[in-house]
């Protein structure tokens, strides 16, 4: 999950403070609401009939303009008016949305959610796309702070963030002390994936790494420990110093250790922290290029 939108939120405009709590830890403690436990968030459901009724000075009404709301797509910056031209350029006939998760409170609210959009388009085509949006109550009006969309991903896209991928009870140290004994009887190297539960691009990246194509890899040549940063990504900071994890560009970020935990490579430039939208290509390219040398 990235932080670089977070920063350029700050920057303008102390009014998007809350979206750095948004779009980071403030959501963790309440991570696991499903759509059936909280009441559908209002703005939302009209933001996705204004995409099926191809309305676009609605849609564009959602968005904040002042300060302007902050949208990446695929990873790269975009306006707002970018991603307002992209939803209403589908010509929705209609519209499959899952919400992944979903937390209102009375002034902000975060939606992650995964559509599938049968198009008006003359092929007809289906379009999938896996958005993340966050929602401010500007005076008594709700509007789109920041927003994320991967379109058409690669990887499969967790329909919720139930799975307790990190611990809060575990003993991180002991994690690995424990890997680093199995590594070195199975000659493999230790892979440490530093991130959160609340964090949807460490359930996507957990999801990848059981596909039938890279599972075997990663069997065959790693011990897997996954470092729980927590809240405040500042949990476990002596094991982030120790393997050199570079937090500030986004997590989940890995890093790569022998058997007796000398630093193999760490991670530099949040190269895994937008998982929703990497090929599986680049993770299996990722596993075979750190694997072990041949014995």
């Amino acid at each position: 999950m990235n932080r670089n939108t977070k920063v350029a939120v700050v920057s303008v405009g102390m009014v998007f403070v809350v979206v750095v709590a948004i779009a980071s830890c403030s959501w963790g403690q309440d991570m696991h609401a499903t759509p059936g436990e909280i009441a559908p968030f209002a703005p939302f459901e009209q933001w996705k009939a204004d995409v099926l009724g191809a309305d676009a000075a609605g849609l564009k009404g959602l968005y904040s303009s002042d300060p302007a709301a902050q949208v990446r797509v695929n990873a790269n910056p975009q306006s707002a008016d970018a991603d307002v031209n992209f939803w209403i350029a589908l010509k929705a006939r209609s519209m499959k949305v899952e919400v992944v998760r979903s937390i209102v409170r009375t002034d902000r609210a975060s939606i992650i959610f995964r559509a599938e959009v049968a198009t008006g388009l003359p092929n007809g085509q289906m379009v999938s796309v896996t958005g993340d949006q966050y929602w401010l109550k500007q005076g008594d009006q709700w509007r789109i702070a920041a927003a994320e969309r991967t379109d058409a991903p690669r990887l499969k896209q967790p329909s919720d963030m139930k799975k307790n991928i990190y611990p809060a009870d575990a003993d991180a140290h002991a994690e690995i002390k424990e890997a680093e004994e199995r590594a070195a009887r199975g000659q493999k190297r230790l892979l440490l994936v530093f991130g959160a539960n609340w964090c949807f691009d460490c359930h996507v990246l957990d999801l990848a790494f059981q596909r039938p194509d890279l599972a075997p890899v990663l069997v065959a040549n790693y011990e897997v420990v996954h470092v729980d940063l927590g809240l405040d990504e500042h949990k476990n900071a002596d094991i982030v110093k120790q393997f050199d994890a570079v937090l500030n560009k986004g997590i989940p970020t890995l890093a790569v250790a022998e058997s007796d935990g000398k630093l193999v490579v760490s991670q530099k430039s949040g190269e895994f922290e937008d998982a929703r939208g990497l090929t599986p290509d680049v993770l299996l390219e990722f596993l075979n290029k750190w694997k072990p040398q041949a014995r």
